[in-house]
């Protein structure tokens, strides 16, 4: 049985992807953007060079209000500031390395709705910072660190990088093999009124593509309301009203993708994983004998990998223990089943245009449709529930922990149990996959019936 324990107690602003909550509700304030850009800044201040921070965001209507806070913070700390706007997180990951910046930071709150919003952080190889270092920011933002910020004279400039999504668009471009273009394909490209409503339909345009968008009017209010990668639905309508020859979904802030065949049928993270893996070891493109993925991923990606002679690493979830493992074990394909997919050829977390770009170049190559080319595993029943509960975790109780012995004992080899704290809220999730639908129906509810009885018991004095 896989169970990872929440984080520690020493990053309590910091969950699995950076800091989230609801906007302008502590900590998501103006207050604590500026101490962030602050201790981050202070931190990240090493050498005499002049430093850099890049800043991006998605189009949250409270994005206005974190991006001059964090703004504030890092020229406080004495580091210079570029602004790129509404860009996807994998850009500015990107952004960071070639600009030779000391950090990168990303305003989203991802695949939440509007009134969520988030911050994240890249250091200067692009890569998101460790739970190490996400502890030392926390511990500096604590601090009384006002005599140890910039002097007038030394304090930070603020610009705007006008060309920043072209940039992207480029090197999001350069990650199909020279010469390959798009022509022919029709292609629904929802963007979930996201940070990609610009740069995504750009760059397949340039390369060829009939691009039916989606999701392309944000107002600050709308970024994945009704759209996008966590309401597939519309992906499905829109392929079969279009009919389209691939439809992509991405998120608020595009670092994760699902795909849509010609018929309207969902294609998630780990098929997206299977057909990446088989395209490139075909080609002697994979970096070595072996993929990354998260304990969320289905046991049916792990059987068909090792049927082509591939292991599977699996991770906790967040997609950046999956690039922390794939820079272990020396790899350059790993993601997630919802969907973050890390080509690290090509960029340093999650990407779902350049994803997409490599589905799309094995149906160019193939010839064959996307129902043809992009199932090839039968996935194993896996149910997944969520539990939510105040106070203290739920999982430690002895009840609790019988409950999960018990579960284990039933699947007898013939299947997985995951049960985990979430990151970003007050929730356990429990997750069984199997060969028996009706057994993993059963130990699924069966658990969260025992958690949410302990979770709703008064704390013993």
């Amino acid at each position: 049985m896989n169970h990872f324990p929440p984080k520690p107690a020493s990053r309590r602003l910091f969950g699995t992807d950076g800091i989230r909550g609801r906007a302008n509700v502590a900590p998501m304030t103006a207050e604590t953007a500026l101490r962030l850009g602050q201790a981050a800044g202070l931190l990240f201040t090493r050498g005499d060079h002049r430093h850099r921070v890049i800043i991006g965001k998605d189009t949250r209507l409270s994005g206005y209000m974190l991006e001059p806070a964090l703004t504030a913070g890092f020229i406080g700390a004495g580091m210079d500031v570029t602004l790129a706007g509404p860009l996807p997180t994998p850009a500015i990951a990107m952004l960071t390395r070639s600009l030779r910046a000391d950090l990168g930071v990303v305003i989203s709150a991802s695949h939440n709705p509007f009134e969520d919003n988030g911050i994240k952080l890249f250091g200067p190889d692009g890569a998101k910072l460790s739970d190490a270092t996400e502890a030392e920011i926390e511990a500096l933002m604590a601090e009384d660190i006002g005599d140890r910020l910039a002097a007038a004279a030394s304090l930070g400039r603020a610009m705007r990088l006008v060309d920043a999504g072209g940039r992207y668009v480029e090197s999001a471009k350069s990650s199909l093999p020279r010469g390959l273009r798009l022509d022919g394909l029709r292609v629904v490209l929802d963007c979930a009124n996201g940070a990609a409503y610009k740069v995504a339909p750009a760059a397949l345009w340039e390369l060829g593509a009939e691009v039916i968008p989606l999701g392309v009017a944000p107002d600050g209010f709308n970024i994945n309301q009704g759209c996008g990668s966590t309401v597939p639905a519309h992906l499905s309508a829109a392929m079969l009203e279009h009919r389209a020859d691939l439809g992509i979904a991405l998120d608020g802030d595009a670092d994760r993708v699902i795909l849509a065949d010609e018929h309207g049928t969902i294609i998630d993270g780990d098929q997206v994983l299977a057909l990446i893996a088989r395209s490139f070891l075909a080609e002697d493109r994979l970096a070595g004998p072996g993929v990354v993925a998260t304990v969320m991923s289905n046991l049916g990606l792990e059987r068909y990998l090792a049927g082509i002679g591939l292991a599977l690493h699996r991770t906790p979830v967040g997609d950046r223990y999956v690039a922390e493992t794939m820079r272990a074990h020396g790899l350059n394909l790993g993601g997630e089943q919802s969907g973050h997919v890390i080509l690290s050829d090509f960029a340093t977390t999650g990407d779902g245009l350049i994803a997409a770009l490599q589905v799309l170049a094995v149906l160019v190559r193939e010839g064959r449709p996307a129902s043809a080319v992009c199932r090839l595993f039968e996935p194993l029943p896996q149910l997944l529930r969520n539990v939510r509960y105040a106070g203290a975790t739920p999982l430690q109780a002895p009840p609790v922990l019988a409950a999960m012995t018990e579960a284990e004992a039933r699947l007898a080899g013939t299947g997985r149990l995951l049960i985990r704290a979430s990151g970003t809220e007050p929730l356990i999730r429990v997750m069984a996959e199997g060969e028996d639908e009706r057994l993993i129906a059963e130990i699924v509810e069966g658990l969260c019936a025992m958690i949410a009885g302990v979770a709703a018991e008064p704390a013993a004095p």
